[in-house]
């Protein structure tokens, strides 16, 4: 029988970037058309990987801005971030990078397990932000970096995958850093 580990991963970003669309789209399997800003939300879904069953635990949070402060329910017994702007804001991508700045003050951590989200992959045609800055900044935090849409369920699957991963791997990370030996 596999073992299932819980794992709380919370979506931030500004508003109207899709936090809520991709947390959707991942649980439930479809788009939702309208818009209700979200206060906050959760999500349920048992993933599989290889041999391993995570429980993930979704917080859909409402809307960061520059200026929000981070409640401690965002830092404490969280495993890992799926950090969101929208390739068509390059405010919303500005509000993330101060998100994680706040999110690493917070945690006092080197490394955190994110995974930097570019929504709305879709709507190439409105893009103020290329890819090649979401990779960058990704690569600075040293962070995982992914395009996708909501609205075509691109990728949407491999983010909350891939945040599973980041988090195994950040774990790892630091079991090994905390290891001694006694001569």
């Amino acid at each position: 029988m596999p073992l299932v580990r819980y794992r709380k991963v919370v979506i931030l970003g500004y508003r109207s970037v899709g936090k809520t669309s991709l947390a959707h789209q991942f649980v439930e399997g479809e788009f939702l058309e309208g818009y209700d800003p979200t206060v906050d939300n959760t999500y349920s879904k048992i993933v599989t990987l290889g041999k391993d069953e995570f429980h993930l635990h979704l917080v859909d949070t409402a809307g960061q801005d520059e200026y929000s402060i981070l409640p401690y329910s965002f830092i404490i017994g969280v495993h890992g971030y799926v950090l969101v702007y929208s390739v068509t804001s390059l405010h919303s991508f500005h509000v993330i990078e101060n998100l994680y700045q706040k999110l690493h003050e917070g945690h006092g951590k080197t490394r955190l397990p994110v995974v930097l989200v570019g929504n709305k992959a879709d709507l190439s045609p409105d893009r103020e932000v290329q890819a090649i800055e979401g990779k960058k900044l990704a690569e600075s935090w040293g962070a995982t970096f992914m395009e996708s849409s909501a609205r075509e369920n691109q990728l949407t699957q491999g983010i909350f995958t891939k945040v599973i991963q980041e988090i195994a791997r950040v774990e790892n990370s630091y079991g090994q850093e905390r290891r001694c030996s006694l001569m």
